[in-house]
């Protein structure tokens, strides 16, 4: 019985890479987020700088649309006398778009890669869990 050969053949993604998110829809989503940061995130997250900061400190948290992504971010400011830049920004929870009004989510890990929770939510629920789950805090 021979052996049999070994082929390379095409996988396509299980997602949707051509779906576009409606105009509407994503200042529906933007303001949402904007309204999560400003009651439950920025409150909870967010403090007066210290006097004399030794470490990095949040000094804002926002969200943006990228692609089909839609991002909350928390920007740092850098102290000390050699920080090569004033401030960097952190990503720290994704929505991702699957079309039908709903989203993927995932959070950041400390090592670069994004950990997806769901793929089936809707952007109410992305929220909820946003805002309740620590890992999609700051």
């Amino acid at each position: 019985m021979a052996a049999q050969q070994k082929r390379w053949v095409h996988s396509p993604s299980k997602r949707k890479a051509n779906v576009t998110v409606p105009a509407t829809f994503k200042d529906e989503i933007k303001r949402r987020g904007d309204e999560l940061i400003a009651t439950v995130l920025a409150p909870t997250y967010l403090e007066p700088p210290p006097e004399n900061p030794q470490f990095n400190y949040i000094e804002q948290i926002d969200c943006y649309w990228r692609g089909r992504y839609f991002y909350f971010f928390s920007t740092y400011r850098v102290t000390g006398p050699n920080a090569i830049t004033p401030t960097f920004e952190s990503k720290f929870a994704r929505m991702e778009y699957q079309g039908n009004d709903t989203f993927a989510l995932a959070f950041h890990r400390h090592n670069g890669q994004w950990i997806e929770i769901d793929n089936s939510l809707s952007y109410g629920q992305c929220f909820d869990r946003i805002e309740s789950d620590p890992f999609f805090h700051p």
